[in-house]
């Protein structure tokens, strides 16, 4: 599992996708997201701006992000 620490209150989900190199670009987070295949805390998430706090959990692809 990977940990990501958040600078400020929280992240957004697609800032998130690419700040923990999940991802390349805003664009290829959008496709993730669109897709499924991104879960926070276990549930699938379609929102891109979707707000991450610490103590989330986010899985993409069988890669685990710790949010602290």
């Amino acid at each position: 599992m990977k940990s990501f620490q958040v600078e400020g209150e929280y992240i957004k989900l697609d800032q998130l996708l690419k700040a923990a190199e999940i991802v390349d670009s805003g664009g290829q987070a959008k496709i993730f997201i669109n897709a499924g295949i991104v879960a926070v805390n276990g549930e699938v998430v379609y929102q891109r701006g979707k707000k991450i706090y610490p103590g989330d959990e986010v899985t993409v692809d069988h890669q685990q992000i710790k949010i602290t």
